[in-house]
């Protein structure tokens, strides 16, 4: 039996500058920022030295499903991640039949595939953090676990996210996490990849999801030193490639694809956004928290990428770039994007959706594969914004400050995540 080919068919952005995929194209063309000043209840925010990040304003689950009484053991990122499935599922074109489920809880049916013939796997960088922090301070004030409910548990497992949403979807495939840091995403498209690729599912909801603004996980990645102190000028605060860069500006949300065999695509009658053709996956085995500094293993995620994709360097022409905003990632990527591309490096435009969304963790890489999605779909390149005074280190076409026209045909898309976990995937103008 040969391979499968996969394709995207669904989008379904939660994000710092929109919900759904025309509000984020929109933000994304036009280079409009999400990042805003912040502020933790019951904590002093003189103690923390980076006090801005990137919120999805004026979320409500109830939006997008009927409001039910599980909704209050629901940590923020199972939240994000169904109501970013249901955008995904029904941008794909199935249909969500209403069902009654468990205990009168309100649930779907899905049309359009086989329940067993669909799966979820989802990228998380720290999961339902909001919950676990709620639970704690309730130990804490009551010298116990008297007061943390039964459903606390369970919703802070690593593996809660998928299973919510194939339980209110009514999906029977796969469930799973991957938890690889800022790299989620990407694994999990992979993973993802490779189950419709081998042909054990035709569907797969993926992508990845996560909402690190809270007290103790910002707190964390404040005393690192990784965020930005700009807190005078949030706006101005995440400027990937940019000389005077101090940090990442942390972010919050989901990026929900839907991966599709291409036949059952076809049969259906599926709008389709693009092809995903190829990935590598590597590991620099080098430090905890900072990039290899030759950059070598990136480089080589990228090379086994194209090379899985049956494609030269010169077939590129496109890059969405890890591109953080902190001292150490842009000029290592850089780096790396040169020594897999070699002078061809220079010949394309590259840019990086968390100078406008910020740094969504576990979602990161999901943002950036319907970015990208949507560029090979409508030919505009978003822009890199705040990128004012270029690294000279970080001498590539930044897409610096203004959207450009032009057509992508093929794209590399790049996640690297703490630990040295590197996830690059080729997406490309699907042609049947």
């Amino acid at each position: 039996m040969g391979f499968k080919r996969v394709v995207i068919t669904g989008l379904g952005p939660i994000t710092p500058v929109g919900i759904g995929k025309e509000a984020f194209w929109k933000a994304l063309v036009s280079g409009k920022s999400g990042a805003r000043r912040i502020v933790f209840e019951d904590c002093e925010m003189d103690q923390y030295n980076s006090q801005i990040a990137c919120p999805v304003p004026s979320f409500d689950l109830g939006d997008f499903i009927p409001r039910t009484k599980s909704f209050r053991y629901l940590g923020r990122t199972s939240e994000f991640a169904l109501a970013g499935a249901r955008l995904a599922l029904e941008d794909a074109g199935f249909t969500l039949l209403p069902r009654e489920g468990e205990k009168g809880e309100f649930d779907f049916t899905l049309k359009g595939v086989e329940a067993h013939r669909i799966g979820a796997i989802l990228g998380v960088g720290a999961q339902n953090m909001d919950l676990c922090e709620r639970w704690h301070k309730s130990f804490l004030k009551y010298h116990g676990p008297k007061r943390i409910s039964p459903f606390g548990l369970p919703h802070v497992q690593i593996c809660s996210v998928p299973v919510t949403v194939t339980m209110k979807y009514g999906i029977h495939g796969i469930a799973s996490t991957v938890s690889t840091a800022c790299a989620s995403s990407n694994h999990a498209m992979i993973a993802s990849y490779k189950q419709i690729l081998l042909g054990e599912e035709t569907v797969m909801v993926t992508g990845g999801v996560d909402a690190c603004i809270t007290p103790f996980v910002f707190g964390g990645f404040a005393a690192m030193n990784a965020m930005s102190r700009r807190n005078d000028e949030p706006e101005k605060a995440s400027r990937p490639f940019d000389k005077d860069r101090d940090g990442f500006v942390m972010g919050e949300g989901a990026g929900i694809v839907i991966l599709e065999e291409r036949s059952h695509a076809l049969e259906r009658g599926a709008r389709i956004y693009c092809e995903m053709s190829g990935y590598g996956a590597t590991s620099d085995a080098y430090h905890i928290a900072a990039p290899e500094p030759t950059a070598r293993m990136q480089a080589k995620a990228m090379e086994d990428a194209l090379k899985r994709a049956g494609r030269r360097p010169e077939e590129i022409d496109y890059i969405n770039a890890h591109g953080t905003s902190t001292l150490l990632n842009d000029p290592a990527e850089t780096r790396a994007i040169k020594e897999a591309l070699g002078k061809h490096a220079y010949r394309i435009p590259i840019n990086s959706t968390k100078s406008i969304t910020g740094h969504m963790i576990g979602a990161a890489g999901g943002v950036e594969a319907i970015a990208t999605a949507l560029t090979i779909e409508r030919g505009w390149i978003h822009p890199t914004i705040n990128l004012e005074h270029p690294d000279p280190e970080c001498d590539l076409n930044y897409t610096p400050l203004v959207a450009v026209q032009g057509t992508v045909t093929r794209s590399l898309n790049n996640s690297f995540g703490f630990g040295g976990q590197n996830a690059s995937i080729v997406l490309e103008r699907f042609e049947p």
